[in-house]
């Protein structure tokens, strides 16, 4: 199984671009096993999926962010990145990095999760 932790700035201003990376280890970044996502907990609010990136590098992203998140990854680094362009104070969340079981339907890792305000 593989651990998974985010890192990043815990403070974005509105209309700046929010930027986090999820390190992996434990196991290969490579592998067809997993899709790795990103999904995030607005305060009071459920669990939103917010885009995937692929073993080929493909990317899956939710229709109502796809205009301002762009996923990527490092291979060399083990890590892939999250960037939400023009933030307001609504995407306030807890960001969490995630490998989805494609085989199993189901988040076979978390990580611990990274609070983001955005606020001037």
């Amino acid at each position: 199984q593989v651990q998974l932790q985010e890192s990043g700035p815990g403070l974005v201003k509105p209309s700046q671009m929010l930027s986090l990376t999820c390190t992996v280890s434990g196991g290969s970044i490579t592998t067809s096993r997993y899709r790795w996502s990103w999904i995030r907990q607005p305060p009071g609010k459920g669990l939103e999926w917010m885009g995937s990136i692929g073993a080929d590098g493909s990317t899956y992203y939710s229709p109502s962010l796809k205009s301002r998140t762009s996923i990527s990854r490092d291979l060399s680094k083990k890590e892939f990145s999250l960037q939400l362009s023009s933030v307001t104070p609504e995407d306030t969340a807890v960001y969490y990095c995630a490998a989805w079981v494609g085989t199993t339907s189901e988040y076979g890792s978390w990580g611990q999760g990274t609070q983001v305000t955005v606020s001037s």
